[in-house]
């Protein structure tokens, strides 16, 4: 970027990735909030104010994900457009195999990632590890641009970040990329440590008591059970007994609001149940 630099109207163009966001936040879900508020923390506010007016206005004409960070190219005030490269630190293989650790170590964590979705707390499991999922510090957050504005971040690049953040809110495993990861190499490496486990518990087979000793235990579900191998894979809609059955004609409120809650719950507990969390959670208490 150049020392000097005057203020200026960009071009018009037709070809942007206009953001889903017309007023108002740009997040949805609670790791896209995070984001932006580690965003708001590290990077000038007013360029951020210009950079969501860009993004609201299609300024962006393609990003290009890879590993540690994206590449953007953005329409600005010249017929060419400025090219944005954004990354962020990545974190070191052993940092990522403690946070692997610490995720297949809580069976809801493995459950919901296994599941595609990111689950409230995991920023536990990375700061266990001594790293975090979301920069902290500036330094962690590298950013380019070709526009002559002399700002470390400039409103291309804070346009690409709000695009980026709507990015996040579809793939929340994109924040793994950008630390070094790829989705899939985290869910194969859970996937190796659930299997590591699953040995361990299966390597010695314990006599089977007899029929006569277990008459009292009749309708009790039976330790075999947790040899059963549970593919979980993400609804390809989320609430779909709900939307499929629609809205009833005699409740005047959205009712597939006020139940959703409720399910999501329901659903929480039963993986806790079905990975066995709840019950040495119980064991813990005792």
């Amino acid at each position: 970027m150049s020392r000097w630099y005057t203020e200026s109207r960009p071009i018009h163009t037709d070809r942007g990735l206009k953001a889903r966001s017309k007023r108002g936040d740009f997040a949805e879900n609670w790791w896209t909030k995070r984001w932006i508020e580690a965003l708001d923390h590290l990077l000038d506010p007013g360029r951020l104010r210009r950079g969501k007016r860009y993004a609201r206005q299609g300024q962006v004409l393609s990003i290009e994900e890879r590993s540690g960070g994206v590449a953007a190219a953005v329409q600005g005030s010249r017929s060419k457009a400025y090219r944005v490269d954004i990354g962020l630190e990545p974190i070191g293989e052993d940092e990522w195999e403690r946070v692997i650790d610490a995720l297949s170590g809580r069976a809801l964590f493995s459950a919901r990632l296994l599941a595609g979705e990111m689950p409230a707390d995991i920023e536990e499991a990375f700061s266990g590890a001594g790293v975090s999922l979301f920069p902290a510090r500036r330094g962690e957050l590298r950013t380019s641009c070709t526009c002559p504005d002399p700002a470390e971040v400039c409103k291309h690049t804070a346009a690409v970040h709000y695009i980026l953040a709507e990015r996040f809110d579809e793939d929340p495993f994109l924040l793994f990329t950008l630390r070094g990861r790829t989705a899939e190499a985290v869910i194969s490496a859970l996937r190796a440590r659930r299997g590591e486990e699953g040995e361990e518990r299966t390597d010695v087979e314990p006599e089977s008591p007899s029929l006569e000793a277990e008459m009292g235990r009749f309708w009790e579900a039976g330790a075999a059970l947790d040899s059963i191998n549970v593919k979980i894979k993400p609804p390809a809609v989320e609430l779909s007994m709900l939307r499929r059955l629609g809205q009833p004609g005699f409740v005047g409120e959205d009712l597939g609001r006020l139940l959703a809650p409720s399910y999501e719950a329901i659903s929480d507990a039963a993986l806790e149940v079905a990975l066995g969390e709840s019950e040495s959670t119980e064991e813990e208490e005792v």
